[in-house]
């Protein structure tokens, strides 16, 4: 790429040197990720990777795909890119783990106004940060600039992974029954979702108010919101190792408990869960009371606290419980499977 160079395509505003600039900058990050199973480096065509299929009778591939949102709108504000990676990689991956794969490769989409070399190496910092806490490997990507369409101080971010399952060992609810127990691993906070009601309660729309710091919060507004979603893999991959059988998997994104715990019911079975057995986050509060936002629709819009629901046999929940401590996770006996057919119900 020497000799690679457009004047021309210069004074229309995409810099082709400063794209090889970037990915000389984020190369040693990338390969931070690296697991058994990857094959060549950055640069290619196409990420290769080989999974190993020993022991595995049934292989399933699992995907998920999704971006950060309206959240990014912060980062630009807080010029603080270095987390909403964190945030991409674990959109995906949390999906994935609700069929009981595990996720094996990440690539990214960053489009740009302008393509300025230490900020992509910050936003694939991100990126890369998420895949060692998820496991995986991050095995290629594409970063476009996009002049005209993009502001030159903004940016979006989406990314894509693949899992891998047996298809004896996924988990699908079939097995869920009335009786069996629900428990909640705490969010870091709002997580990727609901930043479009957020920013308009909060009013957060220039780099001062995201500054105010919030007494009961113990930081800005700033800092608690950019806080990156946290990654549920290991806590999964750690019951699994513990042979704790999870019937079903919630991820709880866009929608809140609401609309995502129902997705893990089956037919004829409702999720019945107590508001007061978890501890909700301050920032919720701060959210509710500044919006003067119905209770019914934080619990329809936001986590609460609760970032993954797991289904799991009574008789196993202490051992579950002890497993998801020594993880790391603050884990949380929140509610039970019922007869009904309302999906969930919250008490």
């Amino acid at each position: 790429m020497k000799n690679s160079h457009s004047e021309s395509y210069a004074a229309a505003g995409v810099d082709v040197t400063a794209g090889y600039e970037a990915v000389n900058r984020i190369k040693p990050l990338v390969e931070s990720t690296y697991i058994p199973g990857v094959m060549g480096t950055l640069g290619g065509f196409g990420g290769l990777f080989s999974p190993d299929l020993a022991g595995i009778e049934a292989p399933v591939l699992v995907s998920g795909t999704d971006g950060v949102g309206t959240k990014l709108k912060l980062a630009f504000l807080m010029d603080k890119h270095d987390t909403v990676g964190i945030d991409c990689v674990a959109m995906c991956v949390n999906d994935i783990v609700c069929s009981g794969a595990m996720p094996l490769f990440f690539l990214d989409y960053l489009a740009v106004g302008k393509n300025r070399p230490e900020r992509i190496e910050a936003i694939v910092s991100g990126v890369t940060e998420g895949c060692r806490q998820a496991g995986c490997a991050l095995i290629g990507g594409e970063t476009a600039e996009m002049p005209g369409f993009y502001p030159e101080e903004e940016y979006d971010l989406a990314g894509f992974s693949v899992g891998l399952v047996d298809r004896a060992k996924m988990i699908d609810g079939s097995k869920l029954q009335a009786g069996d127990l629900l428990v909640g691993l705490g969010s870091s906070g709002v997580h990727s979702n609901g930043f479009s009601l957020v920013r308009k309660v909060l009013a957060l729309d220039s780099r001062e108010a995201l500054e105010v710091r919030i007494p009961d919060l113990g930081r800005s507004l700033g800092e608690e919101l950019l806080r990156p979603t946290r990654i549920y893999v290991s806590a999964v991959r750690s019951l699994n190792r513990g042979g704790v059988e999870v019937k079903a998997l919630s991820h709880i994104t866009g929608g809140g408990l609401y609309e995502n715990v129902p997705r893990m019911m089956k037919p004829g079975l409702t999720a019945r869960i107590q508001k007061s057995s978890f501890p909700v986050p301050t920032i919720f509060d701060v959210i509710q009371r500044s919006g003067g936002v119905p209770e019914r629709d934080m619990y329809n819009t936001f986590n609460m606290g609760i970032g993954l629901v797991l289904a799991i046999p009574k008789e196993q929940v202490g051992g579950a419980l002890d497993v998801l401590t020594r993880a790391g996770e603050q884990a949380y006996v929140i509610g039970s499977v019922v007869q009904g057919d309302e999906g969930v119900v919250l008490v």
